[in-house]
């Protein structure tokens, strides 16, 4: 039997792209409910499909909009060295983080992702690791960068981290059974590819972030009596 093999290059970055969205990376990413906690306190979220609804609305309101061009965007300024451009979509981003608790996030794990691609020698992520203004997807990009991963996979591999970790979530939260969530990725799953094809799409006057109601579920989960998330 004749297979195709791809070069060992190419099997190199996939491996890191994994190593990138596995649940195992120590930063944090599990501490976080992103608002989800305060939605099924007030009754918002009560079962798989509306916990679906959720989380995609987020993904297409949000990430196609922000993060994913942004991505982009960061990935291209680290290609080119272009440290001005690096800054400038790095604090873009951080300003579309709508409430403190969201910000606080994105900037906790992006100097744990600083910290941690420090040790793997990667240079470049040195002076990140104290800011104050270091979001998580600048150090993402960095990563995919160095490591050659494309940045579509790279694309697909940080929405896909982020369901993941939304979805883990809510089988605490709502609660839903483990089959439950292996449903709720699946079809997660099948809608990522189009959204990166959209996200990566998206011109400089387009991107924004635009979803009220996860700022306000995010503005109520900091202030909410119990919590089982960080807030």
């Amino acid at each position: 039997m004749n297979i195709d093999v791809a070069p060992p290059s190419e099997f190199s970055a996939h491996l890191r792209l994994w190593q990138l969205v596995s649940p195992a990376l120590p930063v944090g990413a599990f501490a976080y409910s992103q608002g989800l906690e305060s939605a099924v306190h007030q009754g918002w979220v009560t079962n798989r499909e509306q916990t679906l609804d959720w989380i995609s609305g987020i993904m297409v309101h949000s990430h196609c909009a922000t993060d994913i061009p942004a991505l982009l965007r960061l990935y291209q300024a680290w290609q080119a060295h272009d440290i001005a451009q690096v800054e400038y979509w790095n604090s873009w981003l951080l300003a579309c983080r709508g409430t403190g608790e969201l910000r606080a996030e994105d900037g906790n794990m992006g100097k744990a992702l600083a910290r941690l691609l420090t040790s793997l020698e990667i240079a470049s992520a040195a002076d990140w690791q104290t800011r104050q203004d270091t979001s998580y997807a600048c150090m993402f990009a960095l990563a995919t960068c160095h490591w050659r991963i494309s940045v579509i996979d790279a694309a697909h591999g940080l929405l896909w981290s982020w369901c993941e970790n939304q979805v883990s979530a809510a089988v605490k939260l709502v609660p839903l059974g483990q089959t439950d969530g292996q449903k709720m990725l699946c079809a997660l799953s099948d809608q990522i590819p189009q959204h990166v094809v959209r996200g990566l799409a998206v011109t400089d006057d387009a991107m924004g972030y635009g979803v009220p109601g996860h700022c306000l579920a995010s503005m109520q989960h900091e202030t909410q009596y119990s919590r089982l998330f960080r807030s």
